[in-house]
């Protein structure tokens, strides 16, 4: 009995797998195949291997896959892909694409704890629209030309304070002098004057409650994130009382946050409290570390340079012929070779490494070898300016500081289209503060070059790749001596 019905079972199973079998050649020739080209996968352990070979480096990850799978590739992170588009030809869609299809709010929604409720990353689109509205509008040029005024003043007063000679850390002078410069110009008068210490304090514990570990899990109970909370409530109250005493006294002051106060919805609704500090924190998180670091890495990069040294002080003895010592909007748009020495600074040391996206629907992109890839929705999208900006199809000897590759006939950052240099970004998500950034750096330097011969003491500086916005890896030691630069 026994045997029958094993005979039986063996028979029963040998039909189900002959059925499968048939069944699956019939789909073969009846079911068309996906024509899907999706793209190469970077080869590493299951599961956790693109989180490992990620977190000790994206760019060291995108030095050693780039050659081996070119402009276009994915990165299994967890449950999650991440697709690199790498060069202007495949980037091109990141930058222009609607944000129903590529949106920046999944994807940065780590900043929601820190910026707070009801600004950028935790509005819908089209109030975020709005929102960038009032930061293009505090930032138009008639606003631009009151700022530097500010600029130069905090920038005379700070360098004041120097000696006739000495060696000071030129990268944490500079963050000091950011930090005035932005909470005067930002955050305004009554913070600068006598709120500076405990703002200043706040803001840093904004900052240190993003951690890499915020970017997956924002809200993890940790001392930084808890620390991060209570600074972020602190904040609000300071501004709540500084809008609270100019509404009442109808005082009006040239800075970002009165602009910020007087801003208007389209329905005519005015901007509240909370979203006006909202929108003061996240314009300081975008300009206040970029600033500095750029700031730091073009002294750097001069200091090491005789040649575009020897350039950018012939320019300012030329603009002192011609306007006397006047440092204005107008006589910083003139100073073109400080204006290629920052931007050349900044293309080899982008603060922001990585660029994200959240694919919500299904797309293409085409490379320069003419290769096409379908990019599934539901993708993480992501390009690198630090990798980007120093490809060597589009930049000569990419590696190398070289502000002369910007100028006229030459013109390095067009040769391969509009996304050719993305150290601010570009396209729908340019950055809007990009004219602030370079006039305050022209700013600071502009007075330095006048005022002072220095020399870099240290090692050339190297990169700490680990920081959430990249910058310069422990000091930069210059030693000074103050000096009037000579017109004759």
């Amino acid at each position: 009995m026994d045997d029958v019905v094993e005979g039986r079972t063996f028979n029963t199973g040998l039909v189900i797998v002959a059925t499968l079998l048939i069944a699956k050649l019939i789909c073969s020739f009846l079911i068309p195949k996906s024509t899907k080209r999706v793209p190469p996968v970077v080869k590493t352990w299951p599961f956790i291997g693109g989180m490992v070979r990620f977190l000790k480096g994206p760019i060291v990850m995108l030095r050693e896959e780039y050659p081996k799978l070119g402009s276009v590739f994915t990165l299994k992170l967890f449950h999650k892909n991440v697709t690199f588009l790498i060069g202007p030809e495949v980037s091109a869609h990141f930058f222009k694409a609607p944000e129903n299809e590529l949106s920046q709010q999944e994807v940065y929604q780590f900043n929601v704890p820190t910026f707070g409720p009801s600004v950028v990353f935790d509005v819908d689109y089209s109030v975020r629209q709005e929102q960038f509205r009032f930061f293009t509008e505090a930032l138009r040029v008639n606003k631009l030309k009151g700022y530097v005024e500010q600029m130069v003043t905090e920038a005379e007063d700070y360098f004041s304070k120097w000696g006739s000679s000495g060696e000071v850390d030129l990268k944490q002078e500079l963050e000091h002098l950011i930090i005035l410069t932005a909470s005067r110009c930002l955050l305004g008068r009554e913070v600068r004057e006598k709120l500076l210490d405990d703002v200043s304090a706040l803001f840093h514990e904004l900052d240190n409650g993003m951690q890499p570990i915020s970017v997956l899990f924002p809200y993890l109970p940790i001392p930084a994130h808890r620390r991060r909370d209570q600074a972020r409530k602190k904040l609000a109250k300071i501004f709540a009382d500084i809008i609270g005493s100019r509404k009442s006294s109808g005082n009006s002051e040239n800075d970002m946050l009165q602009c910020f106060i007087d801003s208007k919805y389209k329905d005519g609704r005015a901007t509240t409290d909370e979203e006006v500090t909202g929108l003061l924190i996240a314009a300081l998180f975008a300009g206040q570390h970029t600033s500095s670091i750029t700031s730091a890495w073009t002294g750097a990069h001069l200091l090491c340079n005789d040649k575009y040294l020897s350039a950018v002080l012939e320019e300012q003895k030329k603009l002192m012929e011609k306007h006397g010592d006047r440092i204005d909007h107008d006589v910083l748009a003139e100073m073109d070779v400080l204006y290629r020495c920052i931007k050349e600074a900044l293309r080899l040391h982008p603060p922001l490494i990585m660029l994200l996206r959240s694919a919500n629907s299904d797309f293409s992109v085409s490379t320069r070898e003419g290769q096409e890839f379908d990019i599934p929705k539901g993708h993480i999208v992501a390009t690198s300016p630090a990798f980007a900006n120093r490809l060597g199809f589009i930049y000569k000897d990419p590696e190398r500081y070289d502000p002369d590759r910007f100028s006229a006939g030459r013109e390095e950052d067009k040769v391969a289209g509009a996304f050719s240099y993305i150290s601010f970004g570009g396209g729908r998500h340019g950055c809007l503060g990009e004219p602030f950034a370079y006039l305050q750096i022209k700013a600071i330097w502009s007075h330095l070059l006048r005022n002072f011969e220095m020399e870099l003491v240290s090692p050339f500086p190297e990169t700490d790749w680990n920081a959430m916005v990249v910058g310069v890896k422990g000091k930069v030691m210059v030693r000074y001596k103050r000096r009037d630069l000579s017109v004759n």
